[in-house]
């Protein structure tokens, strides 16, 4: 493994992911994210949206901790002054909106004190796209700032019962409107669960993240909404910009293969690289 001290960047980054351990959300976010370059990667976006995994009100964890939001917010407002920064997310529960995540989980405080913006992606102005070469997914409708504006995910390391792995790319889901994937007035976004590797993958195919924050501190071993955390827990943030590569980091950790996950052996040469990758631990 390649290890860096803090200022070092390297300029090729497809397969690259930078990771540090963790000791506090300040502390580490501020040493990551400086040496994976966040602020290099936005360059000229005026707007940044940070795309946290709040699938339901429940707790890290299984959603995104709000203290490590806040620290990559402070992060930017101190480095880049000037950005706009706005937090959203689209909610799957089914019998409340995405504003209980926000309360319950801390980020309305949050955003209140840091004065940043809140977006429910669910209901969200909508732009539509077509793709020739997305055979599940077509055609699809996206909120418009995901288009516009630079994405950050900060999703949480967990397993899933269908998708095997939810890391970053799963973590597009929630951008995805009821209006047009919500089925049979299930989970609101229930119609990815019809073919999720196909739908996972060609989501990703219209838009995928610039940028990645894993919070892999904990961890979810068997589900994403219930079962045991990893043991020992892993303790370890990672940074980067290529989504294949840091999910397939992720896959490691949870000990799956990521070959056998087709949204991700998929999307390998094509939004990223997942092997070989590049380890490179932050001091």
């Amino acid at each position: 493994m390649e290890q860096v001290e803090q200022g070092c960047h390297p300029m090729n980054n497809q397969g690259v992911v930078h990771v540090c351990q963790f000791v506090n959300w300040h502390d580490s976010c501020e040493k990551l994210l400086a040496v994976a370059g966040l602020v290099e990667a936005i360059g000229d976006y005026t707007t940044v949206l940070i795309k946290p995994n709040l699938v339901e009100a429940l707790p890290p964890p299984i959603t995104t901790p709000v203290g490590l939001v806040e620290a990559v917010v402070d992060f930017l407002q101190g480095r880049c002054p000037g950005l706009n920064l706005v937090i959203g997310e689209g909610s799957g529960a089914r019998e409340y909106e995405t504003g209980r995540c926000f309360r319950e989980l801390g980020y309305e405080e949050m955003a209140g004190r840091k004065s940043i913006t809140l977006l429910d992606l669910n209901t969200a102005p909508l732009r539509y796209r077509k793709l020739d070469q997305c055979q599940r997914w077509p055609e699809m409708y996206l909120p418009e700032i995901v288009y516009d504006a630079f994405l950050l995910s900060i999703p949480v390391l967990k397993a899933h019962s269908l998708a095997n792995v939810t890391l970053t790319m799963k973590n597009m889901m929630g951008c995805a409107p009821p209006a047009h994937y919500q089925k049979g007035g299930h989970w609101k976004k229930a119609l990815f669960h019809d073919h999720i590797q196909e739908a996972v993958l060609d989501l990703n195919r219209y838009r995928t993240p610039d940028f990645t924050i894993l919070d892999a501190t904990v961890g979810m071993q068997e589900a994403h909404l219930w079962g045991p955390t990893c043991e020992p827990p892993h303790r370890k943030l990672a940074a980067s910009t290529d989504p294949v590569a840091i999910d397939v980091y992720g896959a490691g950790l949870l000990k799956r293969d990521w070959q056998r996950i087709d949204y991700l052996s998929g999307a390998h040469g094509e939004l990223g690289r997942g092997t070989p990758l590049e380890i490179v631990e932050v001091l």
